[in-house]
């Protein structure tokens, strides 16, 4: 995939559909990347206002030039003070489409992808922060166990870190190959890709901070989104869709209903569709990013209590 691929933004209509766009409105696509959602959002609009974020400064060669629109370079969890600065504390839409952007799965030297050899770097922002060359040759074995086990969903979590720690302790890994070559003779027999995949995401996880990152922002929501206003989030693993899921479901991630007297549910935001939205085979076929895609839509109560 080159830059063509870059462009194409996964699940485009129905994310974009689910905002039910106001014309003269203010929206947010916290996740500019090539930047495929927010031009669409734009053709919807007319006077209205278009607020984008991404942490990668690469994802400002694709900034389109238009008076409606700003791109703020920055992570999405620090939402709420960037819209402060922006002058638009309160938006009537906001769109996240997370994880990693086609660009960056095709640039190896940014060492996310199981296909090259590159830089074990990861950071989605590679100006700040600990890349996963340092992260894999500095934390305890008990530390990456954790990583492995709770990020990677890896039943194989102790003897990866096991791995790992052995391979350092002969030479640092400072390649993607290093780590491949630490690790991958423990897949078990046709599951390599998958097995892998698993540990990138993993270290790319731990790395980046995305879990945390995602339920600041998401906790930022209620008092971002006016009532009436929508929310489109898509996902690519569990661990996210079920932080989002549990989220416009229950207001928490613990997914616990509160309820008041009369039997309405005590949260900010009302789900849309109850099961995840899944691209169709075609757009499969046409993307392979899209494979593990899941888009959640939710609706900013008016209140705080709302019928299930």
């Amino acid at each position: 995939m080159g830059d063509q691929a870059y462009h194409i933004p996964v699940l485009l209509m129905p994310t974009v559909d689910g905002l039910d766009i106001v014309p003269d409105g203010i929206y947010v696509d916290v996740t500019f990347g090539g930047g495929g959602h927010s031009l669409e959002i734009l053709k919807r609009m007319t006077t209205g206002r278009l607020i984008a974020l991404d942490q990668d400064p690469r994802a400002h060669e694709n900034a389109p030039h238009d008076d409606r629109f700003t791109l703020i370079h920055g992570n999405f969890r620090f939402l709420e003070n960037f819209l402060a600065a922006s002058g638009a504390p309160h938006v009537d839409g906001i769109l996240a489409d997370l994880g990693v952007s086609s660009h960056q799965f095709d640039d190896a030297d940014r060492g996310f992808s199981i296909r090259f050899e590159g830089a074990l770097d990861m950071r989605m922002n590679p100006t700040t922060g600990m890349s996963a060359r340092d992260l894999l040759n500095t934390a305890s074995q008990e530390d990456l166990a954790s990583m492995f086990r709770r990020y990677g969903e890896l039943k194989s979590a102790w003897r990866i870190a096991e791995n790992v720690v052995k391979h350092r302790s002969n030479k640092p890994l400072t390649t993607t190959t290093d780590l491949r070559n630490a690790v991958e003779h423990l897949a078990n027999a046709g599951q390599l890709n998958k097995f892998l995949a698993q540990v990138f995401q993993a270290i790319r996880i731990a790395v980046n901070g995305e879990l945390e990152a995602l339920e600041a922002f998401l906790e930022q929501l209620p008092r971002i989104v006016k009532p009436g206003g929508r929310v489109s989030i898509i996902s690519y693993h569990s661990l996210e869709d079920r932080l989002v899921k549990h989220f416009f479901r229950s207001g928490n991630f613990d997914d616990k209903q509160h309820k008041d007297l009369f039997g309405n549910i005590e949260r900010p935001f009302n789900p849309i569709n109850r099961k995840a939205i899944l691209p169709n085979q075609e757009e499969i076929e046409n993307n392979n990013r899209a494979r593990s895609a899941r888009l959640r839509i939710a609706e900013r109560n008016h209140g705080k209590q709302t019928k299930d």
